[in-house]
This record gives structure tokens, C-alpha cells and sequence, in this order.
């Protein structure tokens, strides 16, 4: 009897560990999932733009692509190569995660460049001279490069908030913020690219008057949305961005802009002297989203004048 209950306590002990281990998992993951959340506002505002264009029945069948290739991505290259960087060369995530913020600050800035100085529109031509299955796997490939970018960063972003050094413990934390970020990024974009159609089908089928003037509403209000999205999507990658510079240039041994957005967010709380948790947060955001505009600006000529050209020249597009 006593040797039952010795395995029972033992079971109990067990189940213990479990349950706090994945706590653990739960509690890195969401953590490290709320960091990335710029990268995931501006993943779900630009896929919706691969599919413009495209035959209404094909839509759901690209986004599934993309997903697909969005979650092998995540779990079966990236998860494995962070992992093995964090373990072997852990001195790399730094200045890695800082190329990522770069990045994030060229495409913020590059698109708040684009609203001062609009650009010409080529994709209708483009749709017009190829055949919608070309176009479509052009759009494919486009969306999937650029899906693997942002999750590159997602995954560098998400490893650098995890605190506990467990291994399985970061893993399964990765691939909780790997699934959990990609299900709802393409489903928030299927929602998305839908939306009009369910609009339409409620304005032409709807059996009560108030039912098809919802279709209706539906259907006027996408376009602000859209914005909306573009918009809150923007402003999240240069806040993100020019964080992770800020914070990458401290751990560097640069000190000066860290230290003054802290102290500017200091004052601007006690000077307010209420929602202090707020302030702070704002005045520290709304700085870091001003660096992060600044060294997108900068990067611009940089990536448009010689990055890309160079890339171009040395890796071809396939006709």
C-alpha cells in the first residue's frame, strides 16, 4: 500500500512539473507573441494584396498556399536554425535581430514615402499580359518570399523574449508562437479577402432589409479598413523597427538613445502624473517609431540604389 501511494505521490509530482513546464511554454509564448506583434499586424495588412486581381474562387486556394508555406517556414526552417544560433552563437542574435529591425524600418518608412510621393501603380498591366494561373503563381512566390522575411524576424523577435534557457522549453515555445501567429494571420487575411463577397451575397440574398443593408455596409466600409489595417500596420513596424535598434545599439554598448527615450518617458509620466503605465509606454513607442522612420529614410537610397540592384545582378529573376 505504502508503495502505491509512494507512485501516486510520484505521478502527482510529476504532473506538477508538467503543468508548471507548460505554464512556462504558455506564459513565453504569449510574451514573446505580443513583441512580434508589429511583424504580424503588417504580415496580415500585405498579404491581401497577392490575390487583387485574381479569379474570387481562386482567393482562398492562394492564402492556403501562402499559409502552408508560412507554417513550413516557421517550424521546419527557421525554429531549427534559431534554435541552433541561440545555442552555438548566441552573440549573433543581436546583430541579426538588428538587421531584421532594418528591415521593418526601410518598409515602414519606404511606405510613408510612397504616401508623400505617390508611386505609379503597375500592377494592372502586369495582370493584363499574363494568364491568371502565371500571374498567380508569380503572386505566390512573391508572397511566400516575403512571408518568409517577416517570419524570419517573427521567430528572431519571439526566441529573444524567451527567458528560460530549457531547450524543449523554448521549442515548443517557438512553435506555439509559429502556429499560433500563422492561423491567425491567414485566417484574419481569408476573412479579409472574403469579406466583399459575404457582403455582396447579404446585399443581393439577404431576406430582411436590414440584412442587406448590412451587405451593403460590408461592402462600402472594406476600402477604410483596408486603410485602417495598412495604416496601424505601418506605424507597428517602425515602432518595432526602430525598438529593436534602440535596444540592439544598448546591448552594443551605445547607450545614449536607450537612456534618453527612458528618461524623456520618465518626465512626460511624472509631468502628466496620471495613467503613468500609459505615458510611458507611449512616449517610449512614439520615440522608437521616430528612430525607426529616421533609419528607414536612410536605408532607402541604400536598399533602392545599390542593395537591390546588386541582388538583382547577382540572383536573376526565372523567366
Amino acid at each position: 500500500m505504502s508503495g502505491l501511494l509512494a507512485l501516486l505521490d510520484d505521478v502527482a509530482a510529476i504532473a506538477k512539473l508538467a503543468a508548471a513546464q507548460l505554464d512556462d511554454v504558455a506564459g513565453q509564448a504569449s510574451k514573446a507573441g505580443v513583441k512580434a506583434a508589429g511583424v504580424v499586424i503588417d504580415d496580415a495588412a500585405v498579404t491581401p494584396k497577392y490575390v487583387t486581381g485574381l479569379p474570387a474562387a481562386r482567393e482562398l486556394p492562394i492564402v492556403w498556399k501562402i499559409a502552408r508555406a508560412s507554417f513550413f517556414n516557421k517550424l521546419v526552417i527557421l525554429l531549427p536554425v534559431a534554435l541552433l544560433l541561440n545555442a552555438v552563437l548566441p552573440w549573433l542574435l543581436t546583430p541579426l535581430l538588428m538587421i531584421g529591425g532594418a528591415y521593418l524600418c526601410f518598409e515602414g518608412a519606404e511606405k510613408v514615402w510612397h504616401l508623400i510621393i505617390p508611386q505609379k501603380d503597375h500592377g494592372p498591366q502586369q495582370a493584363e499580359t499574363l494568364d491568371a494561373a502565371h500571374l498567380e503563381e508569380q503572386r505566390v512566390k512573391g508572397a511566400i518570399k516575403t512571408d518568409f522575411i517577416l517570419s524570419a524576424e517573427i521567430m528572431t523577435i519571439s526566441l529573444a523574449q524567451i527567458e528560460i534557457d530549457t531547450l524543449w522549453i523554448q521549442a515548443a515555445a517557438l512553435a506555439a508562437v509559429a502556429i499560433g501567429i500563422t492561423a491567425l494571420v491567414y485566417g484574419a487575411v481569408a476573412l479579409l479577402v472574403k469579406a466583399d463577397d459575404l457582403g455582396v451575397l447579404l446585399s443581393v440574398k439577404g431576406r430582411l432589409a436590414a440584412t442587406r443593408a448590412f451587405g451593403r455596409r460590408i461592402v462600402k466600409s472594406m476600402p477604410a479598413v483596408m486603410l485602417v489595417i495598412a495604416t496601424i500596420g505601418t506605424v507597428a513596424m517602425l515602432w518595432v523597427g526602430g525598438s529593436i535598434i534602440v535596444h540592439g545599439v544598448h546591448d552594443l554598448g551605445w547607450h545614449l538613445p536607450y537612456e534618453q527615450i527612458k528618461y524623456a518617458a520618465k518626465v512626460a509620466a511624472e509631468t502628466l502624473g496620471a495613467a503613468n503605465g500609459f505615458v510611458t509606454w507611449a512616449v517610449t513607442a512614439g520615440l522608437d517609431g521616430v528612430i525607426g522612420l529616421a533609419v528607414g529614410f536612410i536605408l532607402i537610397p541604400i536598399v533602392t540604389r545599390v542593395i537591390a540592384p546588386v541582388t538583382g545582378w547577382l540572383f536573376p529573376e526565372k523567366t
